[in-house]
């Protein structure tokens, strides 16, 4: 069944859509990340046009998250002052992010800019997890639970400014959560993900949040930027296809139920592991794609079905 998608302005197959989203949100059952640095890729490798596939999946963070939030706050990990704090620099830098975006777009870079931009953090990512995952395979080692804080202080915690968050028994610069919020509202607006792997890092080591309360606090303030970056990609950019999110949202809803249940059966260095191998596949036909030849060198369009003919 084909189903033609009026903002891509191209037809494909609903079933391979829904296939995807499902296979996706298994994947983030399975492992526990969101999906977004993997779908956008997925998209762009069928024919999907990346200013598309960017908008459109911060639609569907929008609702990853909404799920997300509502678990975690009903068992109290989530510190809505500090999410507050981080919420107005991700304003800020998706606002910001989403104007450089159309800005590209219009100069003709957009799509070269969001797939090196993959290239660049997912080839990161990949590597980061390889070699975290295999010194914890060959090591074996047991972590044991301690007082000790999760940070060293450093230069940014003296930093002006300087407030509490009695949730997360915090006493530091505002301007560390909201750099850290701007930051992770640029990734939102440019490359439709949510930002998780570079927040929940940030939010642990550089503010020493509590585990338990990082990843509610993260998805409490990503609910608000991804819904800032997808109303600005629609009015301002024009790049959001609600029927292509609307098939995604329903495969990913499905697949991340059968992952949530798999994701126990695997020891987590091994699923680690899976997941490095997988990212650093996807960075790496992202890259072959951007640097070999296409197959038809040039090509000839009609912009604004206006003919100019020259005398």
């Amino acid at each position: 069944m084909t189903v033609y998608l009026p903002i891509a302005e191209m037809t494909v197959h609903a079933l391979l859509i829904l296939g995807m989203g499902c296979a996706v949100g298994f994947l983030s059952g399975l492992f526990g990340v969101g999906g977004g640095f993997l779908m956008t890729p997925l998209l762009i490798f069928i024919g999907i046009p990346p200013a598309v596939a960017v908008g459109t999946q911060s639609n569907q963070l929008v609702a990853a998250s909404v799920s997300g939030v509502l678990a975690h706050w009903r068992r109290g990990n989530v510190d809505v002052k500090l999410g507050l704090v981080m919420l107005g620099g991700s304003t800020v830098g998706t606002i910001g992010g989403v104007l450089l975006f159309g800005l590209l777009q219009r100069l003709g870079q957009i799509d070269l800019v969001i797939n090196l931009s993959y290239v660049f953090f997912l080839g990161l990512i990949s590597s980061l997890m390889l070699v975290e995952s295999l010194r914890s395979m060959l090591r074996r080692r047991a972590r044991k639970g301690g007082g000790g804080k999760l940070h060293n202080h450093t230069l940014l915690h003296g930093l002006p400014m300087k407030m509490r968050f009695p949730r997360s028994r915090l006493y530091v610069s505002a301007l560390l959560p909201f750099g850290i919020g701007f930051l992770g509202g640029v990734l939102v607006a440019i490359m439709g993900i949510g930002g998780g792997f570079f927040l929940v890092p940030a939010m642990i080591y550089l503010l020493g949040m509590p585990a338990t309360l990082v990843a509610g606090t993260s998805l409490f303030q990503i609910i608000f930027s991804t819904g800032i970056a997808t109303f600005l990609h629609a009015y301002q950019n024009h790049t959001v296809d609600i029927l292509l999110a609307i098939l995604l949202l329903a495969g990913g809803v499905l697949g991340a139920q059968f992952g949530t249940r798999a994701s126990g059966r695997l020891p987590s260095d091994q699923s680690r592991l899976l997941l490095a191998l997988l990212v650093a596949g996807v960075c790496v036909k992202l890259a072959i794609d951007l640097f070999s030849t296409p197959p038809t060198p040039f090509g000839i369009e009609i912009l604004n079905h206006v003919m100019v003919v020259g005398t």
